[in-house]
């Protein structure tokens, strides 16, 4: 029996049957057309080997996309009702239960997955996208790439690079773990219900680690400080750090950093050399 597909009368129906109005503080905007869940399971370049980890599934409808091209898949749901109706959903469009383990919990919560998941596909919610994105990047080593739908304006933020207005905390800190790109944009007309905002897909390969957790923790927090106080030169953030101007000027030509530059020039790999010279003192 071949995987069939939802529709946007089906998804209202379900969730008429469940009681269920999408709330905001869940950020429940459910995907309701079956096309562009084909789509970004072909953007995230899923196979059948693959093992791939779905955050926040909702009523299915890209978690039978998902299962359509590969033979496992992890959805994690935060809501009982709806990681209970997946199931369901799933066996009666065809699904083989065995590929399918649903996992009723908080994603930020989540610190172990059976069966080393390598591909991660999600729709976020927008009030929790890059603090989940960048926990299971943390979290989940065998995680090699995947893809997620988040709101445009924080799709770009993950894509920026150095020199750009909006690069900040979330770039950097998902450079760390990750190469991100923007992969396309999505409609707002194929969700339920219909946002407020504009939607994209960000596509994320892993690649070698940049240090290990002692040095991702200094860089993190060279990260937070500088774009804690943008409109400010570095010797002046790290001034306190460095045991004064002078240290901190120091530091930073050591570093082959620019003592008067700013955060948002730098790339990770920057902030990355300071945290070496700080670990050295």
């Amino acid at each position: 029996m071949s995987i069939t597909l939802l529709g946007a009368g089906e998804i209202r129906q379900i969730a008429e049957s469940l009681d269920l109005r999408p709330t905001k503080s869940l950020g429940q905007n459910f995907v309701i057309d079956s096309n562009t869940c084909q789509k970004i399971v072909r953007l995230a370049g899923i196979t059948s080997s693959d093992h791939v980890v779905e955050i926040g599934p909702g009523l299915g409808s890209l978690t039978l996309a998902l299962l359509q091209a590969s033979n496992k898949v992890t959805a994690i749901e935060i809501d009982k009702r709806l990681s209970d109706q997946l199931e369901i959903t799933a066996k009666s469009h065809g699904a083989n239960s065995k590929n399918l383990i649903i996992v009723n919990a908080d994603a930020m919560e989540v610190n172990e997955i059976a069966g080393r998941p390598d591909k991660l596909v999600a729709n976020l919610p927008y009030n929790i996208s890059v603090p989940v994105l960048l926990n299971f990047l943390e979290k989940f080593e065998s995680i090699t790439s995947g893809i997620v739908m988040v709101q445009s304006e924080v799709a770009e933020r993950l894509a920026a690079k150095p020199g750009s207005k909006i690069y900040g905390v979330p770039s950097a800190k998902a450079a760390w773990w990750a190469d991100l790109k923007l992969a396309d944009s999505v409609s707002r007309s194929i969700f339920w219900p219909v946002p407020k905002v504009d939607s994209s897909l960000v596509k994320f390969t892993r690649h070698k680690p940049l240090g290990d957790e002692r040095l991702r923790k200094l860089t993190f927090e060279l990260v937070d400080r500088a774009f804690g106080q943008r409109r400010k030169m570095l010797r002046s953030i790290y001034a306190d750090l460095a045991g004064g101007s002078a240290q901190a000027e120091q530091l930073l030509i050591d570093s082959g950093i620019e003592p008067t530059i700013r955060g948002e020039a730098l790339t990770i790999d920057d902030f990355l050399a300071i945290a070496h010279q700080l670990d050295r003192r």
